[in-house]
């Protein structure tokens, strides 16, 4: 039992919130880049926002995330003693529609306050109000105290003897009580807090972990999947001293398992069993007992007790699982009002069914309510029949008999419509779903029960059925809308297969778009070519479409004009070069597309650090093959010399004769992404504000260059980056041309600039065509064999450049074509090779970790 001394604190506020500065120079918080923050520095943080907050309580919206100004925004509130609203970003607006707070916290972590002082009546011991597992959204809140919140952190605390020296990962969201039981008793005992956003399956997380000598860190089931994918059993976490479990049941033989790898590699695995009504935490499993009963919730935590109330319906000692304990919720709110009141309830009615084995541990045997746990989240099927019910929807929900997945079965509306129904009417073409003749989207019913229910939109199966399963009472079959077999063709379970096989990520749903999962231009070229192998052909910015919106169809094949530019533009440089014909201006075109590729998929909407993080990611899949190749050729045959090691010969390499500039494209477009990079990184803002305008105005510097208007320089004496970058700003601006009129100014652009530039009207008439193609063409016609071609050689354009100058000399004297095509092949090779390496590595690092 906690002693007396652990539980007499002020009643109005945390203590552990209030007393951060106790612990002085430990560091509390470490997050990605090495970034370090004491306690002090915390404690002072936090009492800067608490004056930014006021002294009179107010309720307080939250959007919870795994941020140090989100975590500063909660532990500010808590220690001024305001009750906080912590909810998903993305159920901010819903909850401020149903609670009136007084203070809305967003994303950004800066309050905007409503009014001055507050419109409710609040309790003086409300600390906290969490939505229950699986309402995220809902109105219906759990009320949580002061009490409440220090009692369960210091008991969980206790039971995993939590020390200063460790230091917990951020695996779960702090919105989530599992989550933020995590933070509360850390900061309870001056540990430290490794605070990230990334998932388990990123190598990120693990770099991150290591470097800041993680010592545990918490999972779901679905985390414990992706474990398993990312290698977890391989590798090498010498901090690290115990992993928890919790959030929904773990099969046995998984409990097992991972007991058993923790044995071999030095850490427990403790289960843990809690609601969030409970504020986190009601039962654990100690791990000396796992391995021997790995299906048992174990024993109540410290200072908790358990009861079995008789269910008249069970036989034998089974009976409904009820907690008592200082963690005990309140109550529950449903309305503003709700908050003015104190405790209604004394212990909890879990809803498990339950029974106390001869050695004192509890094991769940069942529920008692229609409540399920999908993902370790509560969802209650009833509730989204009733929800999509609302909406003119006849459904009938239940969880899959593995319990990973929520199966929606709907049958077709009656005439009369929902306020929502029109948002589910399709009015594209659609396979023959059986029940689909009122025109019932099956894809957009599940984005909008995932959104109701916290589910990923993975975890939501929707049937459409002539009729919905029924028992001979009229109630509805759950057990038998559960069993419903997934569809024997699923064209967005293919698609995410091959998203995640071109992009080798874990983590791609039905959800994801080519350019949200991190695409860039050279994975683009294989995507587009396999997808349009699959669907027959490729919509118009597929690459920023979802895959649910991608669909099978019968439309004349087309390939992407960027690829079929990068085709032929390297076919074209390396015919000229082996004198096979001479058409020049493949190279400069190639500036061009580069810089349109540059806007589509790193320009995106995603957060500027995520940006800078995936340009960077670009331009090192550049760097490093061509630095590797530029490396072989220098040691091994004695070509080119340091400068091109680093990407700098048009800087310090000789301005005439020598084989030195046979890389200028690649110094050239690895000099200019880096320095739009650092653009990006101090003039984010500005670009996202004028995204056409932004590459005009580089246009207009690098025209300076080009015309020579300061006369500081002559032309040929600048580097090639600085003499070329008004090409690459073209292409950039061409991608982000949304309007008829943009496309105009950029193809007015293109030809008033070109021309003149080569003194060779041959070469600037290709480069011209190029961007032109560019600027108007999405496509152009294909076919299944030219599609396949133009591929291979746009998908290997960039290694086809780097190897072809070693090739063709040896060649090109005995038979041009022949050295065009020895090139081509060993730049096709040179790809694959790479391809392989990068696939292959990671594993080879995971095994060593």
């Amino acid at each position: 039992m906690l002693s007396g001394a652990e539980l007499a604190f002020d009643a109005r506020t945390v203590p552990f919130a209030r007393r951060l500065s106790e612990f002085g120079d430990r560091i509390a918080i470490i997050q990605e880049g090495g970034d370090e923050l004491s306690y002090r520095e915390l404690a002072d943080r936090v009492t800067a926002y608490a004056a930014r907050l006021g002294t009179g309580r107010r309720l307080v919206l939250l959007a919870g995330g795994n941020r140090l100004d989100t975590l500063v925004a909660y532990l500010a509130a808590l220690a001024a003693g305001h009750p906080v609203l912590l909810v998903p970003g993305s159920a901010l607006e819903s909850l401020a529609a149903a609670y009136d707070p007084d203070v809305v916290i967003g994303d950004d972590g800066e309050p905007i306050e409503r009014r001055a002082g507050s419109a409710h009546t609040l309790h003086p011991d409300l600390a906290l109000l969490l939505g229950t597992s699986g309402s995220t959204g809902a109105p219906k809140l759990v009320r949580l105290s002061h009490e409440n919140l220090q009692s369960n952190a210091t008991a969980i605390a206790r039971y995993l003897d939590i020390r200063p020296s460790d230091r917990a990962a951020t695996t779960l969201p702090t919105h989530y009580c599992y989550g933020l039981s995590v933070v509360n008793s850390h900061l309870a005992r001056g540990a430290g807090l490794i605070l990230t956003d990334r998932s388990v399956a990123e190598p990120g997380f693990w770099e991150l972990f290591r470097t800041a000598r993680g010592t545990s860190f918490a999972g779901v089931p679905y985390t414990f999947d992706l474990l398993d994918r990312a290698g977890f059993g391989t590798m090498r976490l010498p901090h690290l001293r115990y992993v928890t479990q919790a959030g929904g049941r773990l099969a046995p033989e998984r409990v097992a398992h991972y007991a058993a790898l923790g044995r071999r590699h030095g850490w427990d695995l403790f289960v843990m069993y809690g609601q969030t009504e409970a504020t986190a935490r009601m039962a654990y499993l100690p791990p000396s007992l796992v391995a021997e009963h790995p299906q048992a919730i174990g024993v109540p935590i410290p200072g908790g007790a358990f009861r079995l109330a008789p269910v008249p319906s069970l036989d034998g000692d089974a009976g409904e699982l009820v907690y008592s304990g200082p963690n005990v919720m309140l109550g529950y709110a449903e309305r503003p009002a709700d908050l003015a009141l104190g405790r209604t309830i004394d212990e909890l009615r879990t809803g498990d069914l339950a029974r106390r084995r001869p050695d004192g541990l509890y094991e769940i045997v069942g529920r008692r309510g229609g409540f399920v746990k999908i993902l370790g989240l509560r969802v209650d099927p009833a509730a989204v029949d009733a929800a999509l019910a609302g909406d003119g929807l006849a459904a009938v929900c239940a969880a899959s008999p593995t319990a990973d997945t929520l199966v929606v079965a709907l049958h077709a509306p009656p005439a009369r419509k929902g306020p929502l129904l029109s948002l589910f009417t399709y009015k594209g073409s659609l396979p023959n779903l059986r029940g689909s003749e009122r025109g019932v989207h099956p894809d957009r019913v599940r984005r909008l029960v995932a959104r109701r229910t916290g589910l990923p939109p993975h975890a939501v199966r929707v049937h459409v059925l002539d009729e919905l399963p029924r028992l001979p009472s009229g109630k509805p079959d759950r057990a038998a809308v559960g069993a419903l077999p997934p569809p024997p063709t699923a064209t967005p379970t293919d698609l995410r297969q091959l998203y995640a096989q071109v992009l080798h990520r874990d983590d791609v749903t039905e959800d994801s778009s080519f350019v949200g999962l991190g695409g860039d231009s050279l994975s683009y070229v294989e995507m587009s070519v396999k997808l349009e192998r699959v669907l027959g052909h490729l919509p118009d910015g597929w690459h920023a479409l979802p895959i649910t919106e991608l669909r099978p169809g019968r439309r004349r094949r087309s390939l992407d004009t960027s690829v079929a530019l990068r085709a032929v533009a390297i076919v074209l440089v390396v015919g000229t070069h082996a004198t096979l014909f001479n058409v020049s201006g493949g190279a400069h075109l190639l500036l061009g597309v580069a810089g349109f590729n540059f806007a589509r998929f790193h320009l995106t909407g995603a957060a500027r650090l995520d940006r800078l993080r995936h340009i960077w990611g670009g331009i090192a899949r550049i760097a490093v093959p061509s630095l590797a190749w530029i490396a072989f050729a220098y040691l091994a045959l004695g070509a080119y010399g340091p400068a091109n090691l680093v990407f700098l010969h048009s800087v310090f390499g000789p301005r005439t004769g020598g084989d030195g500039w046979h890389f200028w494209f690649v110094e050239a477009l690895v000099q200019i992404l880096v320095v739009a990079t650092v653009l990006l990184a101090v003039l984010d803002r500005w670009e996202r504000r004028f995204p056409f305008g932004f590459p005009l105005a580089v246009l207009a510097a690098g025209l300076v260059v080009r015309y020579d208007l300061l006369a500081a320089y002559a032309p040929d004496h600048l580097p090639s980056a600085v003499r070329n970058c008004w090409l690459f700003a073209l292409g950039w601006a061409a991608a982000k041309g949304t309007t008829r009129w943009h496309r105009l100014a950029v193809t007015a652009a293109a030809l008033a600039t070109v021309p003149g530039y080569f003194d060779d009207p041959a070469r600037e008439a290709v480069v011209v065509a190029g961007l032109v193609a560019l600027i108007w063409l999405p496509s152009v016609p294909g076919a299944a064999v030219v599609n396949r071609m133009a591929g291979v050689l746009a998908g290997a354009s960039l290694y086809i450049y780097l190897v072809h100058w070693q090739v063709y000399p040896r060649l090109d004297h005995h038979n041009a074509l022949l050295a065009v095509l020895a090139s081509l092949a060993a730049g096709i090779a040179f790809a694959a090779l790479t391809r392989v390496i990068r696939t292959t590595l990671p594993k080879i690092k995971a095994s060593f970790m």
